[in-house]
């Protein structure tokens, strides 16, 4: 445990940033199991609307450097093409 006062406020924060950086990660994976689970069930009306929460929820990680924007791109681009696979189908 460090001595100075400063750097144990930087280790408080940084701890309470892991927990909210952790929680969106998982928030992000909640959402892309329920769109799974929708596109599984073919069910048009839960996919559009899981996707659009999970599209919302990502951007924002992007925005708030949670996760790097090309990685947020990409898992939208993944699981929209899955979608539109299911959709087709």
């Amino acid at each position: 445990m460090p001595n100075i006062k400063s750097v144990k406020k930087d280790v408080l924060r940084s701890r309470q940033r892991q927990l909210r950086n952790q929680a969106t990660r998982s928030r992000i994976k909640t959402f892309v199991k329920k769109t799974n689970t929708a596109i599984v069930a073919g069910d048009a009306k839960e996919i559009a609307s899981s996707l659009s929460v999970f599209s919302s929820v990502v951007d924002k990680a992007a925005k708030r450097g949670i996760i790097h924007p090309n990685a947020a791109n990409r898992r939208k681009s993944r699981l929209m093409s899955r979608a539109a696979k299911a959709l087709v189908a």
